[in-house]
């Protein structure tokens, strides 16, 4: 049976390993962004409950400065190895030092020590998640059909949003179930301590994929090169440089308006918005819904109109929205993410696609895996940092809007700029 065969064969199997995957991933990095007042207080203790949020925020930020490492050495493995055993190596690289932080003793304990051990655990969860995403972006998209990219690639997006997804429903049970002293002393653990299970389920449904026909073409005719890393940033550093500038709003917009944003609606705006963790969870359903959407819709009428249009809009709608979330009523913060997760959902779904096609097959792991890992490392990881910063430094609480309409512009810049025709033949 040939390997296209094998590959039809399979389709569903390898859909659901990637996606699946990258959900339980990505919950693992998430639940850390959603408990981080708590862990703020148990490992940057101080009288001032904004300075300890910073702090570990900062730490949030860590992780992704070592997207990029995780980028290049994913990267070199996907595109010399294959891009199935780059992901079997993520999910479980992520699954351990969760699970450690579920039993990390906290700074009562050990004190300073306590910060230092939890930097490092994220420095290796950031490694990780440097690989998983962009793998499964790769992996996903090379195995569509040519006409349905934009659509099957929109899974890999919206899986990491999934797992997001279940780190803020977990969060949630957890602030509903527990009493905040339990929540506090201990019980912010066990969405942590879960982590090794759901690495080991993740690297069982991986056992079961079979590798790209795209990489079994490059491999098969001898042109896996033997740096594919140095080959990608050498001879297309420009378009490195582009789908970084594309990527600004991808990330860092994202994790503003969907990890840092409840901490905003219960901590910056007044009166604090209760159950700001189910508006959150709300959001990111619909935004769940609108990816494959949109990911549907730029195979119908173009990647870049679906992309500008949404980055346009942010442009437009950023500063009302926020405007209306700061009034401090349920049913207009409620209403404003909603907003924003349409918008959101413009600027994800097409993405995977995108990507994939602006980059040949036998560096294509390693470009998009440069690229995009400096963008959320340098906007994505820090955007709850800047946000808190922001409001800290300004004291006007919607200073965020601003932040969020200067990446829409860059983004827009660079979407609009593209020059490659997208939605041919993948290059080999």
């Amino acid at each position: 049976m040939s390997n296209s065969s094998n590959i039809t064969q399979h389709f569903k199997r390898n859909i659901f390993g990637g996606v699946v995957g990258n959900v339980l991933e990505w919950y693992d990095f998430a639940v850390f962004g959603f408990f981080a007042p708590i862990i703020g207080g148990q490992f940057f203790p101080s009288d001032n409950p904004l300075a300890s949020l910073i702090k570990v925020f900062g730490v949030f930020a860590a992780g992704y400065l070592m997207r990029p490492i995780g980028g290049v050495i994913f990267g070199h493995f996907g595109d010399k190895l294959g891009r199935k055993r780059a992901l079997q190596l993520s999910v479980m690289m992520m699954a351990i030092p969760t699970t450690l932080i579920g039993f990390l003793p906290t700074h009562a304990q050990i004190g300073l020590a306590a910060p230092i051990l939890l930097v490092l655990i994220r420095l290796i969860q950031g490694v990780s998640v440097g690989g998983e995403l962009v793998g499964s972006i790769s992996f996903i998209t090379e195995i569509a059909p040519k006409n349905r990219r934009g659509f099957f690639g929109s899974f890999a997006v919206c899986s990491a949003v999934g797992g997001i997804l279940l780190g803020s429903a977990v969060a949630t049970i957890a602030h509903n179930l527990f009493d905040a002293e339990f929540l506090k002393t201990w019980g912010w653990r066990i969405p942590f301590m879960l982590g090794f299970a759901i690495g080991g389920f993740g690297l069982w449904m991986r056992e079961g994929m079979v590798e790209t026909p795209e990489f079994e073409k490059v491999k098969d005719a001898g042109a896996i090169g033997r740096s594919p890393v140095v080959e990608a940033i050498t001879s297309m550093p420009g378009r490195i440089l582009h789908v970084v500038a594309m990527l600004v709003l991808y990330g860092g917009g994202f994790y503003m308006l969907f990890v840092w944003w409840p901490t905003y609606l219960t901590t910056v705006v007044v009166p604090p918005i209760s159950h700001a963790l189910m508006i959150n969870t709300i959001s990111m359903v619909v935004l769940m819904i609108l990816i494959p959407a949109t990911g549907l819709l730029s195979d119908l009428v173009g990647r870049k109109t679906v992309l500008s249009a949404a980055l346009l809009g942010i442009i437009i709608l950023a500063y009302p929205l926020i405007i209306w979330t700061d009034h401090g009523i349920f049913s207009s913060a409620l209403i404003s993410q909603l907003i924003f997760a349409v918008l959101i959902a413009g600027a994800l779904g097409p993405m995977a696609a995108t990507l994939v096609e602006l980059f040949p097959t036998r560096i294509r792991f390693s470009g998009i895996g440069v690229s995009y890992n400096i963008t959320l490392a340098i906007f994505g990881g820090t955007a709850p940092l800047v946000g808190t910063w922001l409001v800290s430094r300004t004291g006007d609480i919607e200073s965020p809007a601003y932040y969020l309409i200067v990446m829409a512009i860059i983004s827009l810049i660079a979407t609009l700029t593209i020059s490659k025709k997208l939605g041919g033949d993948l290059e080999d």
